[in-house]
């Protein structure tokens, strides 16, 4: 009689989903799974933190569309996995975490004093679409498909398993093992188009309207559409946007195409609009809720609004139209549809005026580019350097306050996915391992992150990480030895510089490139603008993780081009 453990059963259902990639840090109660792992094809990436593990697996999913899967240890590992897990559930990424138990017999209900007991379903069922404790191994397949089918129906998000480390390795007899299901057999992979006749009336609209926005959010990526979205956008000859997640859903260097700091510009196109096209976004608070004065009135503008999740429909801005469908197939049909009422159009009416006031944001960030650095690197010409150096299809991370608000700036994104970024949380550490799971994700794609030093010093040990993967990331560390943005906050709010330095907001001066040197990576020191093209070809030349410490005009970092856009799309109160 041949037997299984229930860690390997585990490790089968993966396999049925389709799972290349689990992270986490190594422990005796999930190494019952992680032995099998290599057998049915699946890598197993060690981090140095649970949470740092969660983003890896993040920064994966994003870019190879589909689930990431993490594991966490008893008790305190799995809490610091739940932290990451916090990033996946506002950013809607399908992360499946599994945390592992002490013995049910002293923690299931915890008797008192038992070693790493934690109640973990309890703490995850929050920011989770499902939480559950697997208590039988014979339900386990089951509930791996209650995880994923969460995850990954309607929007997406994470789940959790917990279950105990003495259940893995118990043997059972390979005859008795529960069916095990892929994907296709057990829950919808794929809405489809959508209501034909839904489909109908939105082009019925849109080959009507002289004047259209198009506007793209994250669902469009999952669902693979950015060249669907486009080609209907161009037919139309309408003005194109995108929210801030979903840059390079449309190239940034498309003459139709508004940027999100763009407030005069996108704002005059998007409020004087007949119809907008939201697909597969919810207007959050960086979209100003899709409400007035960045977007037309709802009862005079006609919406349409696409989405894989019917609870999004209407959620933050009212809608004439929604169509509840997979982003790319809803957007293929409407282009097939339009193009049998309409002719093509060749571009915007009123685009040059648009542009005009586009012209308005433009004009300040050359004048950022221009300005004299008391010392060190200007912000703005350390990111213009790395689109340089960079082809169109290099995925670029953005991590930090300041020095993200540069990069969204000055560094336009060319194709998709090729952008990450902790857009609903802002959650500062997210950068290197975010790179980390883009490289594990495209291992022939060039991966750059560009990070403020605050926001590196939360998980700056992955680099070992990197080294021992043999993941080639370059990482632009802006260092002003400072919490910069709080710096800006505190000049917004009237304080003057003598109260951030009693508040502990100036860091100790500390060497990344030393620090990245120790750590088996290439490294590079710039303090000079003329610095920046050598070493940024240096460090992508080396072909393995490098750092390059850029000391950045201290002043200059604290004033970044979009502080006051940033503002302002926040401070729209919505519906």
């Amino acid at each position: 009689m041949s037997t299984i453990s229930v860690g390997e059963l585990l490790v089968r259902c993966l396999k049925a989903e389709g799972i290349e990639l689990v992270t986490g840090i190594i422990d005796g109660a999930h190494i019952p799974i992680v032995v099998h792992t290599a057998k049915y094809g699946i890598r197993y990436v060690n981090a140095h933190h649970e949470e740092a593990a969660v983003h890896v697996a993040e920064g994966y999913s994003r870019i190879a569309r589909r689930p990431g899967v993490v594991i966490g240890n008893p008790g305190c590992g799995t809490g610091n996995m739940l932290a990451g897990v916090v990033s996946a559930h506002a950013e809607g990424h399908p992360i499946v975490a599994i945390g592992t138990l002490r013995p049910r017999i002293k923690t299931d209900p915890n008797r008192g004093g038992a070693w790493q007991a934690a109640d973990t379903e309890s703490m995850a069922r929050p920011i989770t679409k499902y939480a559950a404790t697997v208590r039988q191994w014979e339900r386990l397949p089951e509930m791996m498909r209650a995880a994923f089918r969460a995850a990954m129906t309607g929007r997406p998000g994470p789940a959790y398993l917990a279950i105990p480390d003495e259940l893995l390795l118990e043997e059972i007899d390979a005859d008795r093992l529960p069916p095990i299901h892929e994907a296709e057999r057990y829950r919808v992979t794929n809405l489809g188009s959508g209501d034909p006749a839904a489909i109908e009336r939105a082009a019925e609209l849109l080959g009507n309207a002289k004047r259209v926005y198009v506007h793209a959010g994250k669902g469009v990526l999952w669902a693979d559409g950015a060249e669907a979205l486009l080609a209907l956008g161009e037919h139309l000859g309408a003005c194109l946007g995108a929210s801030l997640g979903a840059r390079g859903v449309v190239p940034e260097d498309h003459p139709h195409y508004f940027h999100p700091f763009d407030l005069a510009g996108a704002g005059a196109a998007r409020s004087e609009a007949e119809v907008v096209l939201v697909v597969g976004g919810r207007l959050g608070e960086y979209d100003a809720w899709g409400a007035p004065p960045m977007w037309g009135d709802p009862a005079g503008q006609t919406t349409i609004q696409i989405d894989s999740d019917p609870m999004s429909i209407g959620l933050n801005r009212p809608v004439d139209l929604g169509i509840v469908a997979d982003a790319r197939a809803a957007l293929e049909a409407l282009h097939q549809a339009v193009r049998a009422r309409s002719e093509a159009r060749a571009e915007p009416p009123d685009l040059a005026r648009y542009r005009a006031k586009s012209a308005e944001t433009m004009q300040q960030g050359i004048g950022y580019l221009g300005s004299e650095c008391t010392t060190g690197v200007n912000p703005g010409k350390m990111v213009m350097a790395v689109r340089q150096k960079f082809p169109p299809e290099a995925i670029t991370v953005l991590d930090g306050g300041n020095t993200t608000l540069t990069g969204v700036a000055f560094h336009p994104i060319l194709s998709s996915p090729s952008f990450l970024y902790s857009v609903k949380m802002g959650y500062l550490g997210t950068g290197l391992p975010f790179a980390l799971g883009a490289s594990l994700a495209a291992p022939d794609r060039p991966v750059c992150l560009i990070t403020g030093d605050g926001a590196f010093g939360f998980h700056v040990m992955e680099l070992e990480t990197a080294v021992r993967e043999e993941l080639p990331v370059v990482v632009l560390v802006a260092v002003d030895d400072a919490w910069g943005m709080e710096k800006t906050a505190y000049l917004a709010m009237g304080y003057d510089a003598g109260d951030w330095e009693r508040r502990g907001i100036d860091l100790a001066s500390v060497s990344y490139d030393a620090l990245a040197r120790s750590l088996g990576c290439h490294s590079e020191r710039v303090e000079k603008d003329e610095e920046l093209e050598p070493a940024l070809e240096r460090a992508i030349a080396a072909g393995r993780p490098a750092v390059i410490h850029v000391q950045v005009d201290r002043e200059l970092n604290t004033k970044p081009p979009g502080w006051e856009q940033f503002r302002a799309a926040r401070s729209v109160q919505g519906y």
